[in-house]
């Protein structure tokens, strides 16, 4: 229940005092972890990371300055595929930081690095990977990219996705 708080926070206040970041630049919001973000391990339960990491994909959108133009355009960012490694558990009431950048694109998704950062400690990484669909129908990455007028290189995909995207390529060929 308190990510609706969280959620209506980040539309009623954090987007309209947001900074402004390229395209390619990694956004930062920070969150406190509070009880109700917990597990009976007392840390953050696994099920909430995956909301978090959608209040910060918000939240670098609005940064980049094209939240309010996708939504006039009904573009709604749907996630086809994510990956988690978590590395140190994040206890109540410490204040962390989700970092949040793209990292690349393929000719289908968006591929975005989201890392769950308290202090000099770094507690998750995560990959996901997105589309964006209008309409019931895949925008084309060509499209977007024109949208939000980058005119850059296509930056290399890390190794790490890479692998990951050939695993999930395994995936879907053994399960068809």
């Amino acid at each position: 229940m308190n990510l609706y708080f969280r959620l209506i926070w980040l539309f009623i206040w954090r987007i309209r005092h947001c900074n402004s970041i390229g395209f390619l630049d990694t956004s930062r919001i920070s969150y406190r972890v509070w009880p109700l973000d917990c597990d009976i391990n007392f840390h953050v339960t696994n099920s909430r990371y995956p909301a978090f990491l959608d209040l910060a994909r918000t939240y670098m959108m609005a940064e980049m300055g094209f939240l309010k133009k996708f939504i006039k355009l009904k573009w709604m960012p749907i996630v086809n595929a994510a990956e988690f490694t978590y590395i140190r558990d994040i206890k109540p009431f410490t204040k962390f930081e989700i970092e949040t950048k793209i990292v690349g694109w393929d000719e289908k998704y968006v591929y975005i690095e989201q890392r769950f950062v308290s202090e000099s400690t770094l507690h998750c990484i995560v990959h996901v990977r997105c589309v964006f669909v209008c309409g019931g129908k895949q925008v084309p990455i060509e499209t977007m990219i024109k949208e939000v007028n980058f005119e850059g290189p296509v930056p290399e995909l890390t190794p790490e996705v890479i692998k990951w995207k050939q695993f999930l390529q395994l995936k879907k060929e053994r399960n068809i």
